[in-house]
């Protein structure tokens, strides 16, 4: 590979550009991280679901914590109930046909939420019209919000039917989404050891 030293340059300034983010979101994000499993636990408790959404890397972001929810994260434990909203192709292009693309999120929530429910919606940006929109929809049937965001956290973590928000301060779109991972990694963390302790 031509210019190796400066690759290996590309490397290190990642790397670091990572770790300085989690040292930066030491005892920062603690307080939202756990309000937010609060709701989720609370929700999952009382015969609950989660509905997931956001666009992009963040619909990743989604299907991953969904599956880590319905599956396992680090250890077995039974099955929690969550749904990814960004999956099917069929009910999305409908409805951005039939509709709009900003609608494929509120509409889904308004056929599967239910009062007690929560919605997780990812942005990186906090400016997604479709996501915005899904917690509009999610807001009038009752439901919880968790919002997930970066940057200055944009109209999302501003919006006033965000029950608990977690904003990473950052302005690369890829260190946003590393840190995005991590909190929900933390989440699932959390709720398991809430809801079931140590479990093999």
């Amino acid at each position: 590979m031509e210019n190796t030293a400066k690759m290996k340059d590309l490397i290190s300034e990642a790397l670091l550009d990572g770790i300085a983010l989690r040292q930066q979101s030491l005892n920062v994000l603690d307080d939202s991280l756990l309000a937010a499993a609060e709701v989720m636990i609370n929700s999952l408790e009382h015969g609950g679901k989660i509905l997931a959404c956001g666009n992009g890397g963040s619909a990743s972001d989604a299907q991953h914590f969904v599956a880590e929810l319905v599956n396992r994260f680090e250890v077995n434990r039974p099955a929690l109930a969550a749904v990814s909203m960004v999956n099917d192709a069929s009910v999305i292009t409908s409805i951005s046909n039939d509709f709009s693309f900003d609608a494929i999120y509120a509409r889904q929530t308004e056929a599967l939420g239910r009062e007690g429910d929560v919605l997780l919606a990812i942005s990186t940006s906090g400016q997604s019209v479709n996501v915005l929109q899904a917690v509009e929809q999610a807001c009038k049937q009752g439901m919880k919000v968790i919002t997930l965001t970066g940057k200055d956290g944009g109209k999302l973590a501003a919006h006033p039917n965000s029950t608990v928000n977690i904003n990473i301060e950052h302005t690369s779109t890829a260190r946003i989404q590393e840190m995005h991972i991590t909190c929900l990694h933390i989440l699932c963390s959390i709720i398991d050891e809430s809801m079931f302790g140590k479990v093999s």
